[in-house]
């Protein structure tokens, strides 16, 4: 009974850490997306590459991670309601790397659009669109640090929000685009970003229900979605 003991306050330390070590990479995912945005709102190059090169520490963070968990595993070899905790850490971690990757993305883009037409209106737009998925995010690790269910269900909530948002973007693109083919590559470079601010929409949203399975052991059922941008309507009035 004191080795299970020992082996139980052990692995509660070990678990700790790695939700410290996620917390701490999501705190750079979030800055990373908010600071991606605002590099491309203000077609700011220079803070664009700092996006970029933060990555780095992003990518750092999840092998942290990943080498804390097989270390975990090897030494603590967790029961079932413990194994729970170590997927669930597994796979939001995974989640917030795609974030990080889908900002760098965002702040790949700066430069091309930065030497282009400026599209009115699009760098804020992409911006409150970002703005939406970072506060979802910081409440999907808020939730996570205390097993918030409640929080949890109401970020995949407003995942609905960043839909809406996606399909009016994409309307509004078309529509430059339609007005005068030289918007075409600026627009389409601004809606390739809006379908990925979605994704990472979907992905803090993923996130959250990962908390809820490591809060009640329990898969969320399927979650409202917007509707999608493959039915808009592309012909023009």
């Amino acid at each position: 009974m004191t080795d299970r003991l020992h082996i139980d306050h052990a692995f509660d330390d070990d678990l700790e850490r790695i939700r410290e070590a996620i917390l701490s990479m999501g705190g750079h995912v979030e800055e990373a997306i908010a600071l991606a945005a605002r590099a491309l709102d203000s077609r700011d190059e220079d803070l664009a590459q700092q996006v970029i090169e933060g990555d780095r520490a992003i990518d750092a963070l999840e092998d942290e991670i990943d080498q804390q968990v097989v270390r975990l595993l090897a030494l603590r070899q967790p029961q079932a309601g413990d194994l729970r905790s170590v997927i669930a850490v597994m796979k939001i971690a995974a989640d917030l790397e795609r974030l990080g990757d889908y900002a760098k993305n965002m702040a790949k883009r700066v430069s091309v659009l930065a030497s282009g037409p400026q599209i009115e209106g699009a760098g804020a737009a992409i911006r409150r669109q970002a703005r939406q998925v970072a506060q979802m995010l910081k409440d999907m690790l808020d939730s996570f640090a205390r097993l918030d269910v409640t929080l949890a269900e109401d970020v995949i909530s407003r995942d609905i929000e960043v839909d809406h948002m996606t399909n009016a973007l994409f309307r509004e693109f078309i529509t430059h685009m339609m007005e005068d083919p030289r918007n075409i590559s600026a627009c389409l470079h601004y809606t390739f970003i809006a379908k990925n601010v979605e994704r990472m929409g979907d992905l803090v949203t993923g996130s959250s229900e990962h908390v809820i399975f490591l809060a009640t052991g329990v898969r969320p059922g399927d979650r409202v979605k917007g509707a999608s941008t493959a039915s808009i309507d592309m012909t023009p009035e």
